[in-house]
Formats: C-alpha cells, structure tokens, sequence
C-alpha cells in the first residue's frame, strides 16, 4: 500500500485534469506534508477546490480523502523522525482548534476499530490467551505503558503473566530463556518499529512459542512474524503517539477472557475484595 499510491498517481498522471496534475504534483514532491493536511488546506495550497481534492481520491480508487490520506500516512510512518512529526504537526493544526482537533482524531481511530476489526481474529487471540502455558508480554519505547497496561489486568485473570522488561538487550533474554511451544508472546509494536521488539519476538519465535501481534496494520514488521494479531491505528501527532484506540482494544480483549471465564474471575475479586478491605488498600469516603 504504502509505495502503491504514489505509483498510482505517476501512471494516472495522463488522465487527470489540470487542476488534479497540480493535486498529484504536490503529493509527489511532498507526500510527507500532504499525508497531515486536510482536503480544504490541500486545496487552498494547490489553487483547486475541497470537491475537488475529494475527487482526485475517488479517481484514484479511494472512498474519499481520508482513505487516500490513511495511505499516505502508513506509507510515511516509520519513516518519520520526531523532528519532522513536529513540522507536519505544526502545519496540520496551525491556527486550529489543537483540542478539538486532537480529539476528534482520536475518535476517527476509534471507529476505525469499531467496524474494521476482524471479529474472528479477536476470537483467535482471546482463545490463544486462555489456553496459553505462559503469557509473555512485550513493548519497548512508547508500547510499554500498553504492555504494563495489560499486564496489570491479566495478572489479575491468570497466574503465568511476564511482563518482559526492556531496560538491556541481555536481561530480555534472560526473563525470555523458559519460552517454549505452549507459551504466548503477546508483542506489542507501533510506529517506528523498534528493533529490539523484532529481535526479541524472532528469539520467541524461534523457541517454539505463538506471538500475538498488536500492531497497527499488515505491514507491520511483528504482524508478518505473528501467528495471529489485532490491529489499531497508532495516531502521530506531533512526537506525541496516541495510544488511544490500542488501549481501547486491550480494554476489549481484557473484557473478552473475563467473560470466558465466567465464575472463576467473580471468585478471584471477591477474594481480593476481602483481602483489600482487611488490609484497607482502599481509602473509604468520609460518609462511610
């Protein structure tokens, strides 16, 4: 996908009317600032109407600009240093609503999730989690507050939860030298993909054990070395990676496998319930 656009508009270039030719131009000499920038503000900067820009999409096989800008945006992704991610981003929200904005962004990859997601291959991963002999979770970089997100609810569904922490190369491969056939790596890896989750999810795969991907699309270096994989758009904005349709889908796997195991999870929190009472982990309200 990610070379195929561009392709497509070189090879198309003939058919297009004048003002698309200065649409595709643009894209060509500067994909990188046209993947951030709306259909109006593309528009404005090539002296063509939004209808306009919103055709050159369909022309191209798209079911509107924010498909085709979807496709600039996987092509660049890993890529992109910090220092241009700050440069797009301060062209896509010069004199924007930078909240409004924001958020409104996060909400697209949400539903992008919501009716995109694959419900068979959800299925797969809350069966290959539940069955698992020992769960291995793994991310590096801006993944690891997803990884020690469902780490801290899983230890609290199952017993053989690793979170594999990253501080050195060496000491991964010393919490790792137990994986085996029967064991799951869950790998978690957006944009730009880290090396050391490759090279620890390759030692993985080498000893036998299954690797669950969660990734942000096919393309995805963990996807092609997984055995199953959930998918969800990592959002750059700014140096900032927005984790929000991510953590939204661990929330959902999170819910799946307590609901698989019904009764056993209502016995582990009411025993956790007395234990934190006993103990007062919890501080109670002052009308209590």
């Amino acid at each position: 996908m990610a070379k195929s656009i561009l392709h497509s508009i070189e090879s198309s270039m003939s058919d297009f009317s004048k003002g698309q030719k200065r649409i595709a131009s643009y894209i060509l000499e500067h994909y990188d600032k046209a993947a951030f920038m709306t259909a109006s503000k593309l528009g404005k900067l090539v002296g063509v109407s939004e209808s306009t820009v919103v055709r050159f999409a369909s022309e191209l096989g798209y079911d509107g600009y924010p498909s085709m800008q979807r496709a600039l945006q996987e092509m660049i992704r890993s890529r992109l240093t910090s220092t241009q991610r700050i440069k797009a981003a301060g062209e896509l929200f010069d004199q924007q609503d930078v909240l409004g904005a924001v958020l409104h962004s996060d909400m697209e990859k949400l539903r992008e999730v919501a009716v995109g997601a694959d419900r068979e291959d959800f299925n797969d991963v809350v069966d290959r989690i539940q069955n698992a002999r020992h769960i291995y979770i793994l991310g590096v970089r801006s993944s690891t507050f997803v990884a020690g997100y469902l780490n801290f609810y899983l230890h609290l569904l199952f017993e053989n939860v690793t979170l594999v922490q990253s501080s050195a190369a060496g000491e991964i491969f010393e919490q790792l030298f137990r994986i085996g056939p029967g064991d799951v790596m869950i790998a978690i890896s957006f944009p730009r993909y880290s090396k050391v989750t490759m090279n620890t999810v390759k030692f993985a795969q080498d000893r036998g054990a299954s690797i669950i991907a969660v990734t942000d699309n096919e393309l995805s270096p963990v996807y092609q070395m997984s055995d199953a994989a959930l998918l969800a758009p990592c959002e750059m904005i700014s140096f900032v990676d927005s984790m929000v349709a991510p953590l939204s889908l661990m929330n959902a796997l999170l819910v799946a496998l307590a609901a698989r195991m019904g009764t056993d999870v209502s016995t582990t929190f009411a025993t956790l319930e007395d234990i934190w009472n006993e103990y007062g982990v919890f501080g109670k309200m002052d009308d209590e």
